[in-house]
């Protein structure tokens, strides 16, 4: 039968296990518009990828090849590889822990020992008894004192484990578990923004590559037909029908227009460079593959963003601070159950013989039991005052949680205002390029026929080339601010987070 002083102390402790000290956590409630100011409110559409509204092959080959080898993607995996794993170190502190052991040791006691061991019949030291040391003959050659031989060496052979296990009655233990589950939680957020990050960086080389491409080729376009006009007046100033004014007005004209191509180069350059790094692969890697143009991935008829209370959900960024808020409401627990004691249980069960041969028999057999308790009363300024750090933390946490929220309203706001405005002039230059080309063939219909100034012609081939540019650079800009746009959204991670 169980004592009652053993059911006293160990059933109070039972009881107790079920407490858990500190804020229970509960998700912020955030008040967020009905619907966005530039649209009208509408259902979320998929947004899991995305990309493939632009119906461009090689931008799909591109995003799998990044997902799936990106460094910057291989390393917040792996951060969430090291969260759960801290996560499992955490919640093996719920359990006993035992620790299995040996032993052999050979001490030399002198005659002093010996004798005051005889005289006192055995003592107790630090919890480990010294026996009689008194030999039963005197063939060990130890010498003797008062008729009393000793042996010169003891002997002493050990196997066996000791446990301990730290009760968590006031929940420390399951508050740092809690904690270390939010962390997880966080770093897999952390990771999905990384992927739309990185889904919405190759989309936008990608798209800027493309653009680059057009722009050169209208810039050589413009080249070739500034060149048809350099010919035509160096043919009439032959004729004396034009002067060398104007030669050289045209001669100018084709100089500047070539001088563009060399900074659009090495804008295209860079870009293919920086898909080559985001594909982790060198730089120089892609050269060959995207040397052909194509045209600039076109935009989708319509894009049903959904609403406001959708990005909660949607946006890796507003979850990771979620996560974070989560985490540093638990650990309010923890620093809290510090002010509380410490129960433990310990206990230790082996074999201890003099003689190897004897280490497997019966009465080699030692155990101990015991719960304890420990309280840091002296410390309890310490501890309240990391309680106030820990809550200073969780509103700072809380904090930056809403200013999460209200940076991803701004960011589809900003997107949506861009991607609308950014149609309307392109519209707008589209129809002034169409006016700028009738204006060149007529003018240059005029000057040949000595109806029209030559400034006439040179100003129109200037103002072609200068929409043509800005509508190519226009198309290229509404296709990146759709990525914007999606990337603001939080799309492109549902289904492709592993």
């Amino acid at each position: 039968m169980k004592s009652p002083s053993r059911v006293w102390i160990i059933g109070p402790l039972i009881l107790l296990g079920g407490c858990t000290v500190g804020p229970d956590y509960h998700a912020p409630k955030t008040d967020v518009p009905g619907s966005y100011a530039a649209t009208q409110p509408a259902a979320a559409e998929p947004l899991t990828q995305w990309w493939e509204t632009f119906h461009d092959p090689e931008l799909n080959d591109l995003i799998a090849r990044a997902v799936a080898s990106n460094l910057d993607l291989r390393v917040a995996e792996q951060r969430v590889i090291e969260a759960r794993a801290q996560r499992d170190i955490t919640f093996g502190n719920l359990f006993p822990t035992a620790n299995l052991g040996g032993g052999y040791t050979k001490t030399a006691i002198s005659k002093s020992a010996g004798i005051a061991a005889v005289a006192g019949g055995g003592s107790q030291q630090s919890g480990v008894v010294t026996p009689n040391l008194a030999h039963r003959s005197a063939t060990s050659g130890g010498g003797s004192s008062g008729g009393i031989t000793f042996p010169p060496t003891l002997e002493l052979y050990e196997a066996g484990f000791d446990a301990s296990w730290e009760i968590d009655v006031f929940g420390g233990l399951r508050r740092s578990v809690e904690a270390a589950n939010a962390d997880i939680g966080a770093q897999e957020e952390s990771r999905r923004d990384t992927l739309v990050t990185l889904l919405g960086d190759v989309a936008r080389n990608y798209i800027d590559v493309r653009g680059l491409q057009r722009q050169i080729r209208i810039a050589n376009d413009n080249i070739r037909s500034q060149d048809s006009t350099l010919d035509l007046t160096r043919t009439r100033f032959k004729a004396g029908v034009a002067t060398e004014l104007d030669v050289d007005r045209a001669d100018a004209q084709v100089n500047t227009t070539a001088a563009t191509v060399p900074t659009l180069q090495i804008s295209l350059t860079q870009s293919v460079h920086r898909l080559g790094v985001l594909l982790g692969e060198p730089p120089e890697s892609l050269l060959a593959e995207l040397s052909a143009e194509a045209p600039i991935p076109p935009t989708p008829p319509s894009v049903p963003v959904g609403l406001p209370s959708d990005l909660l959900r949607r946006r890796p960024d507003v979850r990771q601070a979620e996560r974070q808020l989560a985490a540093a409401n638990a650990r309010i627990g923890v620093a809290t159950a510090q002010l509380f004691p410490r129960f433990s249980l310990t206990g230790a069960l082996g074999l201890e013989s003099q003689e190897f041969k004897d280490i497997a028999r019966g009465d080699s057999l030692f155990w101990s039991i015991g719960p304890s308790v420990s309280w840091p009363i002296l410390d309890a300024g310490k501890i309240r005052a990391n309680i106030r750090v820990q809550n200073a933390r969780e509103q700072e946490a809380l904090a930056q949680y809403q200013q999460t929220v209200l940076t991803s309203l701004e960011d589809v706001e900003n997107a949506l205002t861009a991607y609308q405005q950014e149609q309307l002039r392109r519209d707008s230059l589209a129809r002034a390029a169409e006016a700028n080309r009738r204006a060149v063939d007529l003018s240059t219909l005029l000057y040949t026929k000595g109806l029209a100034n030559f400034l006439d012609v040179l100003d129109a081939q200037r103002d072609l080339f200068a929409s043509q540019d800005e509508l190519a650079e226009s198309e290229q800009t509404v296709s990146a601010d759709l990525v914007a746009l999606y990337k603001a959204l939080g799309g492109g991670w549902e289904d492709t987070a592993k």
